[in-house]
């Protein structure tokens, strides 16, 4: 690699579009053709985030920053790069929060500006998965997400320097030529591909892609969106709790029904407040590399396993992420009640490790929680 600058791109893309999912698997691309890759997970709330615990499971090397967007913190975002970069990583990826805009001036430009010549910036990728961008379709189908989170998806698409399109293995070949066809008359000056993470078909071709091309880095004008912006992230709450459920009388029990079973009451719940999740994840390690690792995106939609517990435990530690459009105090209460459901169903003592719930405008939150009135 002689004396080339350390590679750095950011990877965006809506809620439950597997961004991790997609680092992950790009990763491994790179380990095998272009030096060695490592991943910085993003998030709004404090550290028992989903996402790394699962990123450890795999070979690839990880930092986090947690407690606010990259976009806000680029003095650290610069350390963990540099760390990351110390530690051997020649190419570092980083996400963003789900419901994140403003990555090409808040974290590609102030990198070009304030820090030139200290990294390669590689271009500006957008996920995006088939489900979410029916919201966007000309038929604009009803997947009961707000029109403000419409404005989120279209706006982050318009950022990127590439978007690709995710989890092609869900739909048929004549499907993804239309999504294809569509993203590239909709947003004509970006280059578009395709990729299922999951089965890895595609995620080379973007691998070299982005290897080979770089980040424009240059403002794009995207319209007055600022109150377009507010409106939608007020409308969502951040839940994150880690807990240690076991089973009573000591027996050995299957904690994938655990998990199931707590994920469908989550749901309950919030059909019955009229309330929806676009996105919640649901990490259970066990002995070894065996773990479970579940998602929801939708109240309407099934629960997808990434990987499921091969034995039977009789404890566990449990760490549950939701991004939800709902109050933050009607997601606690489901939340609780669900843990109910699975104490009682599943004869579990659960202790509490970890919990924080807020919605991304609610007061206090400012200032590092030190807001007041009177």
């Amino acid at each position: 690699m002689g004396n080339e600058l350390p590679k750095y791109l950011v990877v965006s893309g809506f809620l439950g579009a597997g961004k991790t999912t997609s680092m992950i698997a790009m990763a491994r691309v790179i380990n095998k053709k272009y030096g060695q890759a490592a991943i910085i997970a993003n998030d709004l709330g404090a550290k028992n985030l989903v996402d790394a615990d699962y990123t450890r499971t795999t070979d690839v090397a990880i930092s986090e920053i947690t407690g606010d967007c990259i976009c806000y913190v680029t003095e650290d975002l610069v350390h963990r790069i540099d760390g990351l970069v110390a530690d051997g990583a020649n190419i570092v990826m980083s996400d963003i929060p789900g419901c994140g805009l403003g990555a090409l001036d808040h974290v590609y430009i102030k990198l070009k500006n304030n820090y030139p010549d200290r990294y390669d910036l590689l271009p500006f990728l957008v996920i995006v998965d088939p489900e979410r961008l029916r919201m966007i379709l000309p038929e604009r189908a009803n997947i009961n997400l707000t029109e403000e989170m419409r404005f989120l998806l279209d706006a982050q698409l318009a950022e990127a320097d590439l978007i690709v399109l995710n989890k092609t293995d869900l739909i048929s070949g004549e499907e993804r030529d239309a999504d294809l066809a569509f993203i590239q008359e909709a947003y004509p000056e970006i280059p578009v591909m395709s990729m299922s993470a999951k089965t890895g078909e595609g995620v080379e071709d973007v691998v070299d892609y982005l290897v080979t091309h770089r980040a424009n880095a240059e403002h794009r004008e995207l319209g007055d969106d600022a109150e377009e912006f507010d409106a939608a992230e007020k409308q969502m709450c951040w839940y994150n709790r880690r807990f240690f459920a076991s089973v009573r009388d000591e027996s050995n029990i299957d904690f994938n029904q655990v998990v199931d079973d707590f994920i469908e009451a989550i749901r309950d719940g919030l059909i019955e407040a009229k309330r929806n999740v676009p996105h919640l994840k649901l990490f259970a390690a066990g002995e070894g590399e065996d773990f479970v690792k579940a998602s929801l995106l939708g109240v309407d939609y099934d629960i997808q396993y990434d990987h499921r517990l091969e034995r039977n435990y009789t404890a566990m530690a449990i760490v549950v992420n939701a991004r939800a459009l709902c109050e933050s105090e009607t997601l606690g209460e489901v939340i609780e009640d669900a843990m109910d459901f699975i104490k009682a169903e599943h004869n579990l003592k659960c202790n509490v490790l970890f919990t924080e719930c807020f919605g991304l405008f609610d007061e206090g939150r400012s200032n590092g929680g030190r807001a007041s009135r009177y």
